[in-house]
C-alpha cells in the first residue's frame, strides 16, 4: 500500500534511496548537484577541502558562478574573482558560469535544475530551484565542503506548509506582491525551516520566472525550501532553455506532486483576486502593506535588479508601466538584468529599449546593490524603492539609507512619479 506523501517527502525519499520518509526523521541524502558563487564558493571551501585532504567528489556535479563581486571594481573584489577563476581551472571543473548573471537564474538557464533533483546551494536564496519541482536549499561553507568531499548531506525531513492561491491575480499584481503579503502575514520565521509548497489556480497560471520569485522568497519566510509542483509550463521552459528532450520525456509529472491525503503541518488559502500591490517599508520584508498605505513617500532611487526583480518577466512588467513615459526629475532608475541571456532577449524584443528610453541606467548582469557591493550601492541617507528580496538596514546602502521593496511594476510606477505609487494607476 502506497503511503500518501507531499512533494517534499517524495523528493527527499528519492535522494535518500527510500520509498518513503516521515517528516521529522533524519536521513542521509545523495546530492545531485551543488552550486557555489564567488562569495560563498572557492575562497571559502578550498581551504577546508585542503585541510581535509579531499577533492570534489564529482566535478560534473559542482557548478560555480561569478555574480556577487562583479564588476570587480576594487582590489578585494579582483582578488576574489581571480581566486575563483584560478581554482576552478586547477580543479578542472567543467561547469563554470562566469559573468553571465545571478546564480539562481543562470543555473536553470544552463539546464542544471530539473524536477526530482536534490540540490544544495551556497546562498540563502537557493530555494529558487524549488520552482522547478527540485528540492533545493542553501547551506554554509562548512556543509558545502562536506558535500563536495562526500556527495552527501544529512537532512531532517521537513513538514510541508501549503499556501494555496485561488482565483487569478489582478492586473498590476504579481508574484512579488504575493510574497510581500505572505512576509507580513507570517513574519520572517513563518516558514519554520520547513518546506513551503505553493499551489492553486493562481500559481498554476504563473510563468516560470514568476514561480521562481515565489520559491526564492521562501527564504524570507524562514523556510528551508519553497516548492511548486512541475507541470507542462515547467517542461516547456526547460525545453526552451535547451534541456535535452530525452531527459524531459523521462520526468513523471504525475509523481512529482503532493498526494491528496498527504500530511500537512498547515494549510492556508488566499484569494489572489483580492490581493493588491504591496510594498515593504524599511527595514524588513515583513513591514509589508498595500501600496495605498505608503503612497506619496518621496524617493531618489528606483532599482530594478536581483533574482526577484530583474528577470525577463520582471523587465517586461516594468516596461508595461514605463512605455511612453519618462522617469521623474531627480530620480535615478537603475536596471540590472538578472542574466545576460534575459538582457539579450529583452533587447531583441524591444523591452530593454523601453526602459532606456524612459531614462534608465543599465548596470551589469550581477547581484550589484542587492549584495551590498560595488558602485551601485545606495548612498548614505538616500531613499530608494527596489525589486530586491531584502531591505535590511545597511544591506544595500550607506548609513541612514532607507529602502522600500516592491514589484517591478511598483518600482517602475514610482520612478515615473518620484514617489511610491500604485502601478495600477498607470496601467488603467
Amino acid at each position: 500500500m502506497t503511503v500518501p506523501a507531499t512533494l517534499a517527502q517524495k523528493l527527499v525519499a528519492r535522494a535518500a534511496g527510500r520509498t518513503h520518509v516521515e517528516p521529522g526523521s533524519i536521513v542521509m541524502c545523495r546530492v545531485d548537484l551543488a552550486m557555489s558563487h564567488d562569495s560563498s564558493g572557492p575562497r571559502r571551501v578550498a581551504p577546508l577541502l585542503r585541510e581535509l585532504g579531499a577533492q570534489v567528489w564529482d566535478p560534473q556535479r559542482y557548478v560555480v558562478v561569478t555574480d556577487h563581486y562583479l564588476p570587480a571594481v576594487d582590489p578585494e573584489a579582483q582578488a576574489i574573482v581571480r581566486f575563483t577563476r584560478d581554482w576552478v581551472r586547477e580543479q578542472r571543473l567543467p561547469h563554470f558560469i562566469d559573468g553571465e548573471g545571478i546564480c539562481h537564474l543562470v543555473l536553470p538557464e544552463h539546464g542544471h535544475v530539473l524536477p526530482g533533483r536534490f540540490i544544495v546551494g551556497g546562498d540563502s536564496h537557493s530555494p529558487t530551484g524549488g520552482a522547478f519541482g527540485a528540492y533545493m536549499f542553501g547551506i554554509g561553507a562548512t556543509e558545502m565542503a562536506s558535500v563536495l568531499a562526500t556527495g552527501e548531506i544529512w537532512l531532517r525531513v521537513p513538514h510541508t506548509i501549503r499556501v494555496h492561491w485561488s482565483g487569478r491575480l489582478g492586473d498590476g499584481v504579481c508574484a512579488k506582491d504575493m510574497m510581500l503579503f505572505l512576509c507580513a502575514r507570517f513574519g520572517l520565521g513563518g516558514g519554520r525551516y520547513e518546506a513551503v509548497e505553493y499551489a492553486g489556480p493562481a500559481v498554476a497560471a504563473l510563468p516560470m520566472q514568476e514561480r521562481m520569485t515565489l520559491a526564492n522568497m521562501s527564504a524570507e519566510l524562514g523556510a528551508q525550501t519553497g516548492l511548486v509542483a512541475p507541470d507542462r509550463t515547467t517542461l516547456d521552459w526547460l525545453a526552451a532553455a535547451g534541456v535535452d528532450a530525452g531527459a524531459l520525456a523521462g520526468i513523471d509529472l504525475a509523481h512529482w506532486r503532493s498526494d491528496d491525503e498527504a500530511p500537512l503541518l498547515a494549510s492556508h488559502v488566499f484569494d489572489a483576486a483580492a490581493l493588491a500591490p504591496h510594498v515593504a517599508a524599511p527595514h524588513s520584508p515583513a513591514n509589508s502593506v498595500p501600496v495605498a498605505q505608503a503612497e506619496g513617500e518621496a524617493l531618489q532611487i528606483a532599482y530594478l535588479g536581483a533574482c526577484t526583480g530583474a528577470k525577463l518577466e520582471d523587465l517586461r512588467m516594468a516596461a508595461r508601466v514605463l512605455r511612453g513615459r519618462r522617469v521623474a526629475a531627480g530620480i535615478s532608475l537603475q536596471v540590472a538584468p538578472a542574466s545576460l541571456r534575459d538582457q539579450r532577449q529583452a533587447e531583441a524584443e524591444g523591452t530593454l529599449g523601453v526602459l532606456l528610453d524612459a531614462g534608465a541606467t543599465l548596470l551589469g548582469n550581477s547581484c550589484n546593490a542587492c549584495a551590498g557591493y560595488g558602485p551601485s550601492r545606495f548612498p548614505a541617507g538616500s531613499r530608494a524603492i527596489a525589486s530586491t528580496a531584502r531591505n535590511f538596514a545597511g544591506r544595500m546602502g550607506g548609513a541612514g539609507s532607507a529602502v522600500w521593496l516592491g514589484s517591478p511594476m511598483t518600482v517602475a510606477a514610482s520612478a515615473v512619479t518620484g514617489r511610491i505609487t500604485d502601478p495600477r494607476s498607470l496601467l488603467a
